[in-house]
């Protein structure tokens, strides 16, 4: 018998139990990244003020984000990353860990990419989010924390975004792999988008990995075991012999390719941060169906 795959790096994935266990640990900072898609009706932030894990600030993706590019929670620049987690109390050496109430298959894992791409790398996901928390009956509270500001410095790591120009080159270069982490019908064209675009479809030469194959909705969205998400890369014909890149509707889910394929071992995958509400609306974008 083969033996089972462990993570590469199970450093990023922490459980409730841990984190019940280190709630007040010197240098934990816990961020509430709750956001929703549009066409939901909710909102991240009314649902953090209802109730949150004690102690947890709220990170939203629409405000730390470049407001001025016309498309939802682009990355921010250096200055005003480093300028908002400070606020929120966190520190270049702090450990910081990420949920949101979708089971971390939302903004959780926007939030620890970001964190990642501004040079932060401890930074780690709760695994099942706060679905799972819930579900095992622990705690929260509704009372907003006011920590002492922080001393945050970021750093962008290009390397791990990639622009429309970028994408768009490497459709003819072919240099790297496009990985799409919407659903099957919205890559096909078939599914209009819930941010509505002027067409459908997907990156011409991109391959379709939907996050949610990466996690186990039955069970609050916790990460599935590193041979499983081993075994739903291999079935979407993705192969490492190439740099890989990952896109979805607007750069949220793709960072749930990103966060798995760290854990078995992957750590230079790139977002196309635009991601389908850019592609979508642009005149000058092909595209496949």
């Amino acid at each position: 018998m083969i033996p089972p795959m462990d993570y590469t790096h199970p450093e990023a994935l922490v459980s409730t139990e841990w984190l019940a266990a280190n709630l007040k640990a010197p240098g934990v900072r816990i961020v509430d990244a709750t956001t929703f898609l549009p066409n939901t009706g909710k909102a991240g932030r009314a649902e953090y003020a209802a109730r949150h894990i004690p102690g947890a600030v709220f990170f939203d993706v629409d405000e730390i984000a470049d407001k001025s590019s016309g498309l939802p929670h682009m990355l921010p620049t250096d200055e005003t990353f480093s300028t908002r987690v400070a606020e929120l109390g966190i520190g270049n050496g702090d450990h910081v860990i990420v949920y949101d109430a979708n089971g971390g298959g939302q903004a959780a894992a926007r939030v620890w990419w970001t964190f990642r791409a501004f040079g932060h790398g401890n930074v780690a996901l709760l695994n099942g989010g706060l679905p799972k928390w819930l579900k095992e009956g622990r705690s929260t509270e509704a009372a907003t924390p006011k920590p002492p500001p922080g001393t945050f410095t970021a750093r962008l790591r290009k390397g791990l975004v990639r622009s429309f120009e970028q994408v768009k080159e490497n459709i003819a270069s072919k240099r790297e792999l496009l990985v799409d982490a919407r659903a099957a019908k919205r890559f096909q064209g078939v599914d209009a988008e819930p941010r509505p675009t002027k067409k459908r479809g997907h990156v011409p030469g991109a391959v379709n990995l939907p996050f949610n194959e990466l996690m186990d909705p039955g069970n609050s969205f916790v990460m599935r075991s590193a041979d499983e998400i081993a075994a739903a890369v291999k079935k979407a014909g993705i192969a490492f012999e190439k740099p890989i890149a990952a896109c979805c509707g607007s750069g949220v889910t793709a960072c749930v390719i990103a966060f798995g394929l760290y854990l078995i071992g992957h750590d230079g995958v790139a977002i196309y941060d635009g991601s389908w509400a850019e592609w979508g609306n642009r005149d000058d974008a092909p595209v496949e169906t």
